[in-house]
């Protein structure tokens, strides 16, 4: 082989394309001298390779603690979601049902503040505090959302729903619907002093579920047509 316009790239294609070659010159194996990562010593090519193995073990094994943690935190979150869900399934009463929801919610996910509105309730229910009335922008908003939101409390109407609206930084709103396309029949309002714990770039699937699962326990408060 001429060595003119040999490329490193040739010398690896030919290595690649004649396994034999180290079995027939395994002095020349034997000989090969590289950099170890871990210092200016020279390494075996065995001994780079072991060192190479090593680290995607490593690699590796971080992933799978890493896999192991959020498979943990997820059910942990499974197992309170279930709690939540179950203590709505139990309370009888139509008209405890929004307390019961705000308050086991808080409880199981360590919600400082949370509100809650349905607008859409039947007349037995009008004297209670969540049925409350609100705006027709607030009835728009919530509409309009075909996500929760989540960021800064900047004098949102329904921040002042909250025990301590004053208190509140960030906030989620969360509305109440039946279906993907209905208008919205209330909403669902977290809050938390910590500026970081709802912003823009969170995801909000889970708070979709919450939604959902509030939107269909709370449909015993409306009226039957």
């Amino acid at each position: 082989m001429s060595t003119q316009g040999i490329t490193e790239d040739d010398i690896a294609n030919f290595l690649q394309q004649t396994p034999g070659f180290f079995e027939r010159h395994a002095d020349t194996l034997a000989s090969v001298q590289l950099t170890s990562p871990h210092g200016n010593r020279a390494v075996s090519l065995q001994e780079r390779q072991m060192e190479m193995l090593r680290e995607k073990i490593r690699g590796l094994e971080m992933r799978l603690v890493e896999m192991i943690r959020h498979g943990q935190e997820n059910v942990t979150i499974a197992d309170k979601l279930h709690r939540w869900t179950r203590s709505i399934m139990l309370t009888t009463s139509a008209s405890d049902l929004p307390t019961v929801l705000v308050e086991q919610l808080k409880h199981e996910f360590l919600i400082p503040q949370a509100g809650i509105r349905v607008w859409g309730a039947a007349d037995a229910f009008e004297s209670l505090s969540f049925a409350r009335p609100v705006s027709d922008e607030v009835k728009s908003f919530a509409t309009s959302l075909t996500q929760p939101y989540c960021g800064v409390n900047s004098g949102f109407e329904a921040a002042g729903w909250f025990d301590e609206p004053g208190a509140v930084v960030s906030l989620a709103m969360v509305p109440l619907r039946n279906g993907t396309a209905a208008p919205a029949f209330g909403m669902l309002v977290l809050g938390s002093p910590d500026p970081t714990r709802y912003t823009a770039d969170m995801g909000t699937e889970f708070l979709v579920r919450i939604g959902e699962l509030a939107s269909a326990g709370l449909h015993r408060l409306l009226p039957v047509h």
